[in-house]
Order: structure tokens, then C-alpha cells, then sequence
């Protein structure tokens, strides 16, 4: 999702360092792949949320994040995400539903200014994993300014990002609909350095089908793909720096809908608005 910890700038003068040797890395592999992809032999079901119980997201398995309201949120996002709120966020007919609306919630507290509130869910204290094989079934929402995610950060958080290590296993920018993509981001490997590994596949429908967007995550490397299908491969170097593996430790997911940032880049549609991404179910696996 891009840029969590610092703002741009400040990412920038801490990235100088790392920048130079990382880019001569970043240009001896590439990201694209196109594979099989599929729960392993040998896995089991440890998590799952089928979305079957109407109402507010269940408290057991899922928090909202509202960290930045007051301040802002990076990346020039716009929203405002609220919590307990079902105009933004609700269960309802077997699915979860980010909605994110032009309105401004003026009454809120930690209201920051913002002209369309959202919706952003964590598992963060309450799931996380290391390693597994990870399913989300999604129909995501398109128009100009809109950007839906289903991603990962490290549940130690103290390295700061993007050290921590974040794995995006789907992003989807509103102008340029039906292009998928998949990106890692390391302390080496990240887009203030221009070092970022990722791959990106065309899925025509995904505004108006669901699809399931996968992540296989193991000691070794990082797969992700759509639909059974691997289009993105980032591998462990087995050097053991954490610059460029920071991934052996366990990460929470994260869903959510922004609006503006990367998906603002070419302006925003008031016509887009309500866009809600709908998950029908999320399912993690690990080895046995």
C-alpha cells in the first residue's frame, strides 16, 4: 500500500543510503512469473471469516484502523476511516463491505479535514502469521480516484517502514481499471528507492466479478496471483539481511479502501462515488 511509517520526504533522505546498492540488485531479477498457484500439500485452515453474521465486522477477528484521521493519511490519501460506522463498513448478504462515500464526518473527533470517509480493517492484535497460503475472494471497486487494497505489514513494527517488511498482495488504482498488482517492499526493495519488486495482471472483470487474490508465502520466496495463477514472485536472497528478507517474522493483514494517493494520480470522479470493495470470505492456511 505504499509508504506507511514517514512521509515521503523523510523516506527519501533515509532511503539515500540503501538506494544506490539496491538498485543494481533490483535490476538482476525480475518480479513477473506466470505459475501454478494453490494451497500446498500439507496445509491446514487456521483462520478464516466467511462473512456470514450481518452487521459489524466481528470484533474477534477484525479492528479498525483510525490512526491517522487527525494527522493525515500518507501517501496524499484524502479519507477519512471511520469505525463503527455501516455506511463505510458492514456485513451484510454473506459479505464484508468497504464503502468509501463523499461525505464529511465534521462531528467526529479526530475528524482531519477530509471530504469522503472510508473504510480500513486490520487483523493486527488480534491474527497474525507467519508463513501460509493466503485467500481473499474480492469484486473491487473502480472510477478515477478510487484505490482498493488487501495487504500485509510486519506485526513488529519497530523497524519502521519500510524495514518492517509489507507485502501487497492486491492493489487496484481506479484509472487504470482491471490492472492487478502485487508488490513487496523492503528496506532495499521499496518505491521511494524506485527499487520495488512487483508484477502486475490484467483482470478485465474485477469490478464486476469476483476474484480470489492469493498469497503463498514461505522461507524460500513470496508468490502472489489471481485465480489460481501466480503472476508475481519475489524470492529470499538467503543472505540473511533483513534489507532485502525481512519476511520471517509474522504480519497482520489489511484491507481497506482509499481514496486519492496512487489513485488519485490522474484526478478524482465524483461519479465514483459510493465504490465499495466487497470480500465474500478471507481463508489462511499454514503447514501442518
Amino acid at each position: 500500500m505504499r509508504a506507511r511509517g514517514l512521509p515521503i520526504a523523510a523516506l527519501a533522505a533515509l532511503l539515500l543510503p540503501v538506494a544506490a546498492n539496491a538498485q543494481t540488485a533490483a535490476s538482476s531479477s525480475t518480479s513477473q512469473v506466470d505459475a501454478p498457484l494453490a494451497v500446498p500439500a500439507g496445509y491446514a485452515k487456521v483462520w478464516a471469516d466467511e462473512f456470514d453474521r450481518p452487521g459489524a465486522p466481528d470484533p474477534k477477528k477484525w479492528a479498525y484502523d483510525t490512526s491517522r484521521n487527525k494527522d493525515g493519511w500518507y501517501n496524499d490519501e484524502l479519507q477519512y476511516y471511520a469505525a463503527d460506522r455501516p455506511e463505510n463498513v458492514r456485513v451484510e448478504n454473506g459479505r464484508l463491505v468497504l464503502e468509501a462515500r463523499k461525505e464529511r464526518l465534521s462531528d467526529k473527533p479526530d475528524f482531519g479535514g477530509q471530504n469522503y470517509a472510508s473504510g480500513k480493517l486490520v487483523t493486527k492484535g488480534l491474527a497474525e502469521w507467519k508463513y501460509g497460503f493466503l485467500e481473499v475472494r474480492a469484486k473491487l471497486p473502480c472510477g478515477r480516484g478510487i484505490w482498493p487494497a488487501i495487504w500485509m505489514l510486519a506485526a513488529d513494527g519497530s523497524a519502521g517502514w519500510p524495514a518492517m517488511g509489507e507485502i501487497d498482495i492486491m492493489e487496484h488504482v481506479g484509472w487504470d481499471p482491471g490492472r492487478v498488482h502485487g508488490t513487496i517492499h523492503t528496506k532495499a526493495y521499496n518505491h521511494v528507492a524506485k527499487t520495488q519488486k512487483g508484477a502486475n495482471a490484467m483482470v478485465p472483470d474485477a469490478c464486476t466479478a469476483f476474484h480470489t487474490y492469493q498469497l503463498d508465502w514461505n522461507e524460500d520466496r513470496v508468490l502472489i496471483g489471481i485465480d489460481g495463477r501466480a503472476h508475481m514472485r519475489f524470492d529470499n536472497d538467503k543472505k540473511g539481511d533483513p534489507a532485502t528478507w525481512p519476511f520471517a517474522t509474522p504480519e497482520y493483514l489489511i484491507l481497506n479502501v482509499a481514496v486519492g494517493g496512487w489513485g488519485g494520480q490522474k484526478g478524482i470522479d465524483p461519479a465514483a462515488f459510493p465504490a465499495a470493495m466487497e470480500v465474500d470470505y478471507v481463508r489462511v492456511w499454514q503447514r501442518r
